[in-house]
């Protein structure tokens, strides 16, 4: 179906699935960065990997502009992202 086809409250359905799917892709993402902090705090590593940091922003960028996104705006949301996760880290620790 073509956008001139679609209407607009069918439009604004597929941002309300889409949205959903973002949600639980975060929530499956903070899952497993949770699991990462538990392997950490055993084997008392520091929260903080600046080197996998810089890997999960080089891999964003590459999506970005794989998928012809704004690769600062993605960049952006990462960093939101693991900045989340380290300090949800350090508070359970």
């Amino acid at each position: 179906m073509s956008t001139e086809e679609k209407s607009l409250d069918e439009l604004r359905t597929e941002i309300e699935d889409i949205d959903r799917e973002i949600v639980e892709l975060i929530a499956r993402r903070t899952y497993v960065a949770d699991t990462i902090a538990e392997v950490k705090s055993e084997r008392d590593l520091p929260t903080t990997d600046e080197g996998q940091e810089d890997k999960v922003m080089d891999r964003a960028g590459e999506n970005a502009d794989k998928f012809d996104v704004d690769s600062n705006l993605v960049k952006a949301v990462f960093r939101l992202l693991i900045e989340l996760n380290k300090v949800e880290q350090r508070q359970n620790r």
